[in-house]
Formats: C-alpha cells, sequence, structure tokens
C-alpha cells in the first residue's frame, strides 16, 4: 500500500548572499515527506540540513521550488493549487503564520521556554493561538505534561526551576499542543545529557507511535536510530536514503525482545553513514 504524501518540496532552492558572495545551500531539491513517519535528515555540517528543515516548515522561504502541504479540505488556508495541496511557498507573511500555527509544530535545540511564565503557562500561550476554550485546553495542557512526565507540582514552576530535561519535555508538549500534522524538531536532544536525551527520544518514537508525523534533523546515531527513514543531504542535495523501518529498542538492552532486529538495524544505519562519508 502506497504512503500518503503529506509534503512535497520541489526543485528547491536557498540561496543566501552576502555582499558579492553568493552561498547557494539547497540546490534543485526534490522530497516528499509520507504521513505518519518519522523521517531524519543527516549530514555534515553545512549540508543545509537545518535550511531545509525551516523551508519546509514555513519558517523560511525557499528562494526557487514550491512547497505542497496536502491537508483535509475543512484545514486548508487559502485556494488548493492544481494538485490538491497548500503551495506554501507562495504564501504571505500573514498566511504563513497561520499555517505554522494550524499545521506545524516545533522543538528545538534551546527550549526557548518563557522565563516570566510556568511550565503550564508556556504550552497555554501556544495552545491559545488556536483554542480559545481556556479549560478544555487546560485540561489538555495538564495531560499532556503528565505524559512527559511533567507533574502538577511542576505545573506552576517557572523555567529556571526546572532541569534541562524538564524544559525540554515541555517544549515537546508546546510543540504538539495543537495537534501538527507534521512536528519539526532540529537538533531536539543537542543541549541534553544522555539521560534526558534518552527521555525526549522517548517521547518522540511515543509520539510518532500513536501517528504524529515527524521531520528530525540529527547530528547522532543514536537520535537518527528513531527514524524509519533516513534523508542523507550533502552540498545541498539529497544524496541517498535508507529506510530502516520502525523503530525495534535499544539494541545494547539484553532484555529487548526485538534486540537481534535492533542489531541488524543498527548496522544497517551505521553501514549506511558510512557509505555517505558521515
Amino acid at each position: 500500500m502506497d504512503k500518503e504524501i503529506i509534503l512535497t518540496a520541489k526543485d528547491l532552492c536557498k540561496t543566501f548572499s552576502n555582499e558579492s558572495v553568493q552561498q547557494h545551500v539547497l540546490k534543485n531539491l526534490n522530497l516528499n515527506v509520507y504521513k505518519g513517519d518519522f523521517t531524519v535528515v543527516m549530514g555534515n555540517s553545512g549540508s543545509g540540513k537545518s535550511t531545509l528543515l525551516y523551508a519546509l516548515s514555513g519558517m523560511d522561504r525557499p528562494s526557487l521550488g514550491t512547497i505542497t502541504y496536502y491537508v483535509n479540505d475543512k484545514n486548508r488556508i487559502g485556494k488548493a493549487s492544481n494538485t490538491g495541496g497548500m503551495e506554501i511557498s507562495k504564501f504571505s507573511n500573514d498566511k504563513l503564520a497561520l499555517f505554522r500555527r494550524n499545521h506545524a509544530g516545533f522543538v528545538f535545540q534551546q527550549n526557548y521556554l518563557n522565563d516570566s511564565l510556568s511550565a503550564l503557562d508556556n504550552v497555554m500561550i501556544s495552545g491559545l493561538l488556536k483554542n480559545k476554550d481556556r479549560r478544555a485546553l487546560a485540561n489538555k495542557a495538564k495531560d499532556l505534561l503528565g505524559r512527559v512526565e511533567i507533574g502538577e507540582k511542576d505545573y506552576r514552576k517557572f523555567p529556571t526551576q526546572l532541569s534541562g530535561g524538564q524544559q525540554q519535555r515541555v517544549a515537546v508538549v508546546r510543540g504538539v499542543i495543537n495537534d501538527p500534522e507534521i512536528l519539526f524538531a532540529d537538533e531536539p536532544t543537542g543541549a541534553l545529557n544522555s539521560q534526558n536525551t534518552l527521555n525526549v527520544l522517548d517521547i518522540l518514537s511515543n509520539l510518532n507511535a500513536n501517528g504524529q508525523s515527524i521531520v528530525m534533523v540529527t547530528h547522532t546515531v543514536k537520535a537518527a536510530e528513531r527514524g524509519n527513514r533516513i534523508i542523507y543531504l550533502a552540498d545541498g542535495v539529497i544524496s541517498d536514503e535508507c529506510d530502516l523501518g520502525p523503530f525495534m529498542g535499544d539494541y545494547k538492552d539484553d532484555k529487548n525482545p526485538n534486540q537481534e532486529k535492533a542489531i541488524e538495524r543498527h548496522k544497517k544505519l551505521k553501514d549506511f553513514l558510512q557509505e555517505m562519508g558521515w
């Protein structure tokens, strides 16, 4: 059965100009993102990973090319393109902001929480942009925070009163409070220690297992293993991709019932990255 395309990038280019010098970061890149996939973007520093993520998510505009997003008609912004999707690369700034609010969620390496707001209010302020029912939104936010082990005693704590791992878990909840079609994550564990990295990756894996489409940029094998599809960028183009299939758990865990498959999966990823020159 063919997968459902949720986002298409066609002939995508991004050029940055610095005085008389032009840097071509993305070069005629073509990509389909599929509903329910955990897509991981990898590549060496300067390969265009974050630039691609920002273009796909509507946080930045491509210099050339089109980005088309497919959603239910009731959620559509603007007129449909010839293919029935929303061509967000042609949106005005106001429409792009509406698109991001209604269809995309974001998690960054830095959590960007508002230090003057509590953990709960940091989540709710994002949710209120779409849902004006404060009572329903508060209940939803508390439920999501509970699922990432941010308990009632921590709801009213300010970010500076939380650990780095707790802060990032709050940031993940903020990213999914509006039920985005796609969650975009840019090095979401890059500033965390090993245990907090594992906790956040587990949250992302659980979200994906429940149907959340995710596109994540990472530079680590540990994080990349959570994806089922690995896209490798080099000099602004896609060199190749690897289909890993679903996450099978920790390949080092002797108690993992799927350890043998997890080991095979880990080796497949390592071999792929080695072939890419990573």
